[in-house]
């Protein structure tokens, strides 16, 4: 009955906001758009402790996880000491006034919240003053704490990170589903410091400062975009847009396409004169191993029924390791007339290897251990990922220096989370992610890198660091980001243009990976040993002549 009742609240109430919905004004809808999203269920499946909060809730996707309850306490203290500092307000009267922008609240999340209006209004809020003065300590510059973080609170906030509780909730308020609207945050600083404009100031501070904690990359303060933190519908955001540089190349999208379309022109036109070349090849060999056959089969017509009848075809195909060449020795042997049917199959089947589209998750460039023995050099930036380059005439791979510590691998995740989620156009951070993950494969990899210094690892060992890149292969979707793009070409095209890599791929494509050369192979391993059998039935091969041919 419980569960009925239950159940039949909640959908009285679903029914009552959805027509409280209708008969509001919706003019400005397009004003909040969704921002605060789900994670993907393929990043998710992948590692869902990256995107599930440990420590602490915030906002209404987690809020009643029983194991994240026992941080209420210290958010309604925090809540206590922000109404402390309104002076003669109390936060009734701010909740007053966000009641009435309920509506754009959930207009932010793109889940449906079964909350009724002022239970998500307090739970805002509540959290909000929880992580006004978690980002607090972000605006001190000489690593002291200041005055509003009470002595209950010390053991959890640390300004140098040494804390495991500190670290925890800075993973936590950095993931997706763990956001609250922005706009909320700056109410609660107006109602603070009694001016907007004063409220945009000090959120830009502590915003800043937990970017300089955060951001893998070491960007000099000097050349930190210019983001209206207003603009920003959350915490999230406002680091995407810092660390992720702003697309504004579209010609050169076009123009690199053309190019790219134009080499994979030359290289297919090559591929096919390659393949018909050996087409004509397989075709003489095989006139030359038609005939050779039929010349032995001539000559061994009496004997050959007697070598059949005393041991069957069938019985020999059953045996352990001739089941591999059975079928090249009946194409040979039994199923001559069929030779024109089986080559057509196989040029087929050669096509469907050769022209094989890649899967979406793979990134083709080689490793940088490879890339080293090639003749290519690493060269550390001051910079994004805008700074990535691939200098032809030196050979050098420029690649911006990036911090790994214990908060890195989650922030990572979160942000190509979020592109993956809200980004219409090119999805940056998330094809360098892949190039990353395309160029360490290994703890070597990780190694040369560390040593270039391109990667400044806090983490355990360089093991550690190829385990972070490899782990992050998950992709939502195919993207093109025109630099990026280019420099995996002209990589590519710097490793391919070796000769001993020519070689080796020719050997895969059309070698190891051929069924005909490897037919070819097991042809003449069966005239070898027909031809043998020749021999031993003309001089009666016997177990002391075969003896003395071994010594």
């Amino acid at each position: 009955m419980a569960k009925d009742s239950k159940t039949s609240f909640d959908e009285l109430r679903w029914v009552i906001q959805i027509r409280e919905t209708l008969e509001e004004d919706l003019e400005d809808d397009g004003e909040f758009p969704v921002s605060i999203f789900n994670v993907p269920k393929p990043l998710m499946a992948s590692d869902p402790d990256s995107y599930i909060p440990q420590q602490v809730a915030i906002g209404p996707y987690h809020y009643w996880r029983q194991e994240l309850y026992e941080m209420e306490r210290y958010k309604l203290a925090a809540a206590k000491r922000f109404q402390k500092q309104l002076q003669s307000l109390k936060l009734e009267h701010l909740v007053d006034q966000l009641i009435r922008l309920e509506h754009n609240i959930r207009a932010c999340y793109h889940k449906y919240l079964s909350f009724n209006g002022e239970t998500l209004v307090w739970m805002m809020v509540v959290d909000a003053s929880f992580l006004l003065e978690f980002l607090q300590i972000y605006t001190i510059q000489d690593g002291t704490m200041t005055s509003g973080v009470s002595s209950r609170m010390s053991h959890l906030l640390d300004y140098a990170g040494r804390k495991l509780a500190h670290n925890a909730i800075l993973k936590d308020i950095v993931m997706l589903e763990n956001q609250i609207p922005l706009f909320v945050l700056r109410k609660m600083l107006e109602f603070k410091f009694s001016s907007l404009e004063l409220a945009d100031d000090m959120l830009l501070s502590m915003f800043i400062g937990l970017f300089k904690e955060l951001s893998p990359f070491k960007v000099i303060e000097e050349d930190y975009p210019e983001i209206i933190v207003s603009e920003c519908p959350h915490l999230l955001d406002f680091l995407y847009n810092m660390i992720v540089p702003k697309l504004e190349e579209q010609p050169d999208l076009v123009k690199f396409e053309d190019q790219h379309r134009d080499r994979g022109d030359n290289e297919k036109l090559f591929m096919n004169y390659v393949k018909q070349f050996l087409c004509k090849v397989w075709r003489l060999l095989s006139k030359l191993v038609t005939a050779l056959v039929s010349l032995i089969k001539k000559v061994l017509q009496c004997r050959a029924m007697k070598v059949i009848t005393w041991l069957p075809w069938t019985i020999i195909s059953n045996l352990p390791g001739v089941g591999i060449i059975k079928q090249p020795a009946e194409y040979l042997f039994f199923s001559r007339e069929k030779e024109a049917t089986n080559a057509g199959n196989g040029n087929l089947s050669s096509d469907n290897i050769i022209n094989k589209p890649p899967l979406m998750e793979e990134i083709t460039i080689p490793s940088v251990t490879e890339l080293s023995k090639s003749g290519v050099c690493f060269m550390a930036t001051n910079g994004d990922i805008s700074t990535i380059r691939f200098d032809v005439k030196t050979v050098t791979l420029y690649l911006p220096t990036i911090g790994l510590d214990l908060n890195t691998g989650v922030f990572m995740r979160n942000i190509v989370a979020y592109e993956a989620s809200t980004a219409s156009g090119p999805l940056v951070f998330t094809r360098y992610t892949e190039l990353m993950n395309g160029i360490i494969d290994s703890e070597e990899d990780a190694r040369i890198l560390r040593e270039k210094g391109v990667i400044l690892n806090h983490l355990k060992s360089d093991e550690e660091v190829a385990n972070l890149w490899n782990g992050m292969s998950k992709s939502i979707k195919l993207t093109r980001v025109p630099f990026l793009d280019k420099v995996i070409e002209d990589v590519n095209l710097h490793y391919n243009g070796r000769m001993s890599t020519k070689v080796w791929k020719f050997m895969k494509l059309y070698v190891f990976a051929s069924w005909q050369f490897l037919t070819f192979l097991a042809a003449i391993f069966l005239l070898f040993l027909l031809s043998l059998q020749v021999f031993c039935s003309f001089y009666k091969c016997s177990p002391k002549n075969r003896v003395n041919l071994t010594r």
